[in-house]
């Protein structure tokens, strides 16, 4: 019988083993756990997101803080110069900086691979750091800039992505994807590539068990990856169009890998499982967490201030909270006219009969939970990571090794597992 280890993905010219991991972000999909990957013959991502706070903890820069002064000393220059006194201006990055960090933070990466596998980065679009369209050429850019293997494409249309790149010189070589969650998105996508005289090297298609955000609205309950699947690849196939289907959200092990891979797809794209590896930048609160979920601890919630659904844990502790809003240090959620979901609600709290801000109920500061791993986004199956490894005596869960993961993925027996997950967990 095949197992996954006998396939390849032919992705851009290159070949992988059929396993991608996806970008988990404020950096839990860690450099070493990129690199380890690589050096195992897979595929996995960086998360651009919030990459100058990641480079600030990471390399001691000062990015975040550049940021906040930038903005006190136009503020202190508009109350001298403007007849309108106190009138803000909307905090923003330097574009030069924000590539300095953009640049390191891959290139530290790219520059330590090993092995055949690709170190990719995964592009969100509803990052709109106050100047959507400025900061994404910025990040696409300084990330070929940086020599990264692959770029996909996620939380967006992205019909102006692959213009912001097509001068680039490494824009013909560069693999590019693009994330999905449906045939209607991607048709769109497809058009406006087209543009540039090149089609994606692959098309990431996400169903509603994927962790994090999700592509789908209040009825993502009803749509079904099997399904989502199959209709994009039907629908290429009538367009005469041959590009690399890979399927994510919900593929828990390496039987699930192979029924994807019969059905026609190229390769798989997980994370979850590896949300809780030591490689991961998740703190050991978190990890525990996770291996102690249960079905009612999962919820779909609408508190992000991107609009999209949320995965995440219960019990996260950005729920209910009520930080001031971080835009001047942060601002990753913040639109071109200074606008943030979250601002507002924040605004509209009131506060207690003892002075004090009430908690914020419907929605979240993403930027300030999701850069202190207070956000515990996790995929539907997370509930079954339980059965994955054992417990200490004192009811710890021992964390997996990034490569001892992905060898279950790829169909090997590995120290802590007997059998497959399936048969661990009698299914």
């Amino acid at each position: 019988m095949l197992k996954t280890k006998d396939y390849r993905a032919v992705i851009g010219g290159s070949e992988y083993y059929p396993l991608m991991i996806g970008g988990m972000g404020v950096d839990v999909s860690t450099s070493e756990m990129v690199l380890e990957a690589a050096r195992l013959g897979c595929v996995a991502h960086l998360s651009d997101a919030m990459v100058p706070a990641v480079c600030d903890k990471n390399f001691g820069t000062k990015f975040t803080k550049n940021k906040t002064g930038n903005h006190r000393q136009c503020q202190s220059d508009e109350r001298g110069q403007s007849d309108e006194p106190g009138r803000d201006r909307i905090p923003k990055f330097d574009l030069h900086e924000y590539r300095l960090a953009q640049t390191r933070y891959i290139a530290d990466t790219v520059e330590k691979k090993k092995g055949n596998g690709g170190v990719f980065v995964n592009c969100m679009e509803k990052l709109q750091v106050g100047a959507p369209r400025e900061i994404l050429e910025v990040r696409l850019n300084a990330s070929l800039d940086a020599g990264v293997d692959g770029v996909s494409l996620s939380a967006g249309l992205h019909s102006h992505s692959m213009q912001l790149m097509a001068d680039h010189p490494r824009f013909r070589d560069v693999k590019i994807g693009i994330v999905v969650s449906s045939w209607r998105a991607l048709k769109i996508f497809l058009r406006s590539a087209d543009k540039t005289g090149r089609l994606p090297d692959y098309i990431v298609v996400e169903g509603p068990l994927a962790g994090g955000h999700l592509g789908f609205g209040e009825d993502w309950a009803e749509h079904d990856l099997k399904d989502i699947t199959a209709d994009i690849v039907n629908n290429l196939e009538m367009e005469g169009l041959t590009i690399p289907v890979i399927p994510a959200g919900g593929i828990f092990d390496a039987e699930d890998v192979l029924f994807f891979l019969e059905m026609g797809a190229a390769a798989v794209q997980v994370a979850t499982r590896f949300a809780v590896t030591r490689e991961s930048g998740l703190p050991d609160k978190a990890k525990q967490a996770f291996f102690k979920a249960e079905e009612t601890d999962v919820v779909v919630s609408c508190v992000s201030p991107t609009g999209y659904p949320i995965r995440l844990l219960r019990g996260s502790p950005c729920l209910n909270s009520n930080i001031a809003p971080q835009c001047v240090p942060l601002g990753y959620m913040m639109d071109a006219k200074g606008h943030c979901r979250y601002v507002d609600a924040y605004n509209a709290a009131g506060v207690s009969e003892e002075g004090k801000p009430l908690p914020v109920a419907d929605t979240i500061c993403l930027c300030h939970h999701i850069g202190r791993y207070d956000t515990w986004t996790c995929g539907a199956n997370v509930v079954r990571l339980k059965h994955t490894v054992p417990k200490n005596e004192e009811g710890v869960y021992l964390l997996p090794s990034t490569e001892q993961v992905i060898r279950e993925y790829l169909g090997e027996r590995t120290p802590h597992c007997a059998g497959s997950v399936r048969e661990m967990v009698g299914v």
